[in-house]
């Protein structure tokens, strides 16, 4: 049983895989107070850093509806956190397998939106909104919103896991974009739709999306309505089905956009049924102002080439093996395409896999496929040992005895099927061929017709002949099934004579099933729909901005997006409160020195950094495309959490992008090596990383190249 000086433990409440949870009191003043630790005797890195997050983050959320913090303390191997106790128990223990009373709902459901609004007004995302993390004291009427320990700083995060089984927060609450598999940052209003399915259930009784099935619970949230809440239980006006509606839409922007928009339709709600015992019909969303810098994550302009992918990914589920490639320029969208297919793939149990070259490191052969099928050993590495012992003996089938050739350039193989025995040494023209004949039956094994393979190579102007062999190899093989070899390429950045255009000759003269679409700009009519969208005025209100946007980005979807980011960061673009509308001087915009290079641009922005972060980002730059925090700090001379501190700065601007979650537990855990060599990073866009590199100088780049 859990010691400490100056408590006393009076009961275990809760436990669970990860933590133990215990009501005490303070012994100088018996105050009641809450005791999280961790369950575990040697809690893993991960684990005791998190706790440490969440107690950072009730540091900052000083206001009532969140537990106090009081302490953190050391008890053996687990910190311990020591939390006001605001009496109560959790919803899903008041009111599992029951609807809630509709007043009882309407007035719970206020508090939750009020106090989940005063969050995000101090710039947390709390990621796991459910019923087991909203406590009531049932005498005070109070609720509480508690577990931040994976609860965000950062305006957005990207999801990464590859597996379901991984993915943060409670896989049946989930939203959409949590998934990783929609292409779609995580910010606030992914708060909104695990609300929505956490008042499904207090409506209800029962779970919006309920099965024990990982990829069904995530197919579902990507894909699937859930049951009308009407058919279930038939007291539940039709207002506030379409309330529940609007919370769980697939798409952020049609989510509501504020807290304060979805409790004033809740207040309304409550006091129709007050007055009247009976809830009338309403316009929803009349206070949901939209005062949030977002702009819209959907593609614009792009249906038929969605339709054309999706066209060719059906075919590829029925048998073909198929090559699709997107061209264009630099931030026309090609990669943002691509990722379109996450949702079909998703429904047809495949395999999606993505890997890219990098402008500074041509040298290294077959490094974007390598990429993508040590993505795809760590996708098996999560699933339980029956399904891993299935793949070892189908891959030991294919490959036995020469799985060490993979294992080289695939190292997390090895954890699969074991260590291996060391190949004979051919001839170097013998070897490529042995190779290459065991990379195919390599890849055969993850295209079948129960999960079809996807592979996507991006930046393909950049890959090294090895690979361009292998791509051909692989795209020819007759015996080929049910995979789609995809690639995106700048097109101005290749003539007729790159190996590139070569080699896609070749596999055409050979009958291969090769498609090329090529992205263009967007046109004034749609850059005018994106600001329409993003800035929520009609279209003829925003006719002058639009052209001025279009003139300044020639419509390229990247630079669109980042010209009016800069505009709503130099405060030209700007939400008037007062007037509850965005507004933006013209003139001004007008005057300013705008460059009409998105690297300028960009250029300009880290130029505003700190020097500590732009020097930290020009290492990073020179680094590559994706980088670790534990290079970074090698190159940059200071300790990883200094480092990281210092990182910090690019990282809220958007600059960088973590991948996971260990960036937030880096600060003040230089002691952690295992924990700090899973801290990576990538740059938003090539753009920026080149942006980065130009700070540089040509003896500057060199000398950081050599000690790096």
């Amino acid at each position: 049983m859990l010691q400490l000086s100056r408590y006393q433990i009076k009961k275990k409440v809760y436990e669970s895989s990860n933590t133990s949870i215990f009501h005490g009191l303070r012994e100088s003043d018996k105050k009641a107070v809450i005791i999280k630790t961790l369950a575990s005797n040697q809690p893993s890195i991960e684990s005791i850093a998190r706790l440490k997050h969440e107690a950072e983050i009730l540091k900052k959320l000083n206001f009532i509806g969140i537990p106090t913090f009081i302490d953190l303390l050391q008890y053996q191997n687990s910190p311990v956190l020591i939390l006001e106790s605001g009496g109560g128990v959790s919803l899903s223990k008041l009111y599992r397998s029951n609807s809630l009373k509709l007043n009882i709902f309407l007035e719970l459901a206020i508090q939750i939106s009020d106090v989940l609004g005063k969050v995000h007004q101090n710039h947390v995302v709390h990621k796991d909104i459910n019923p087991d993390n909203l406590i009531w004291n049932i005498d005070t009427k109070q609720v509480q919103i508690i577990d931040f320990g994976i609860s965000s700083l950062l305006s957005k995060e990207i999801s990464y896991s590859p597996s379901p089984e991984r993915i943060e927060g409670t896989l049946a609450y989930i939203s959409p974009e949590q998934t990783g598999r929609m292409n779609q940052d995580i910010d606030y209003r992914t708060d909104f739709y695990s609300l929505g399915l956490t008042f499904y259930e207090l409506l209800t009784g029962q779970k919006a999306f309920d099965s024990s099935d990982p990829i069904e619970l995530v197919h579902c949230h990507i894909a699937k309505m859930p049951l009308s809440l009407r058919q279930l239980n038939p007291d539940v006006p039709e207002v506030l089905e379409k309330i529940v509606i609007k919370l769980l839409s697939k798409t952020k922007e049609d989510r509501y956009q504020n807290a304060y928009g979805l409790k004033k339709d809740l207040e309304r709600c409550l006091a129709s049924y007050q007055e009247n015992g009976q809830i009338d019909d309403f316009l929803l969303g009349q206070n949901d102002v939209f005062e949030q810098f977002q702009i819209p994550q959907k593609l614009y302009a792009r249906q038929p080439e969605i339709n054309e992918l999706l066209g060719t990914f059906s075919r590829v589920t029925k048998g073909k093996t198929e090559m699709i490639l997107i061209s264009g320029y630099s931030g026309v969208g090609k990669s943002a395409l691509m990722y379109e297919l996450q949702k079909p793939i998703i429904e047809n149990k495949g395999f999606f896999i993505s890997g890219k070259f990098d402008q500074f490191k041509k040298d290294v052969p077959f490094s974007a496929l390598t990429k993508a099928f040590r993505e795809l050993m760590q996708q098996l590495l999560t699933r339980n040992q029956n399904e891993l012992n299935t793949w070892k003996d189908k891959i030991l089938n294919a490959l036995a005895p020469n799985a060490k050739l993979l294992i080289d350039v695939i190292p997390e193989l090895e954890l699969i099927i074991g260590e291996q025995p060391a190949m004979p040494v051919l001839a170097a023209t013998e070897a490529l061929n042995r190779f290459h004949t065991y990379f195919r039956k390599f890849v055969d094994i993850f295209s079948t017709q129960e999960h079809p393979l996807v592979i996507f190579l991006d930046d393909l102007q950049w890959a090294d002949k090895a690979s361009l062999d292998l791509i051909k190899l692989l795209i020819t093989d007759r015996e080929s099934h049910h995979l789609l070899l995809s690639g995106a390429y700048r097109d101005n950045e290749v003539t007729s004579a790159h190996p590139l255009m070569i080699t896609i000759s070749a596999c055409q003269k050979q009958n291969s099933k090769i498609k090329t679409i090529t992205l263009k700009n967007l046109s004034l009519p749609d850059v005018s729909q994106l600001i329409s969208e993003t800035v929520h005025r009609r279209s003829e209100e925003i006719g002058e901005l639009a052209q001025l946007v279009m003139e300044k980005t020639n419509g390229n979807p990247f630079f669109v997006n980042a010209f009016l980011i800069n505009l709503y960061h130099e405060n030209l673009l700007r939400f008037e409160t007062s007037k509850g509308h965005w507004e933006w001087q013209l003139e001004k915009i007008k005057q300013m020195s705008l460059t009409d290079n998105v690297v300028d641009l960009m250029t300009q922005k880290i130029g505003k950094l700190t020097d500590e972060s732009q020097q930290v980002l020009k290492l990073a730059a020179c680094i590559g495309n994706q980088f670790d925090l534990k290079t970074l700090s090698l190159a940059y001379e200071q300790s990883p959490s200094q480092t990281a501190e210092v990182l910090w700065e690019a990282l809220k601007e958007g600059f960088i992008i973590p991948i996971g979650e260990n960036y937030r537990f880096v600060i003040n855990c230089d002691n952690q090596e295992k924990l700090i060599s899973k801290v990576i990073y990538h740059f938003q866009h090539d753009r920026v990383q080149q942006a980065a590199i130009e700070l540089l100088s040509q003896e500057e780049t060199e000398e950081t190249h050599l000690r790096i």
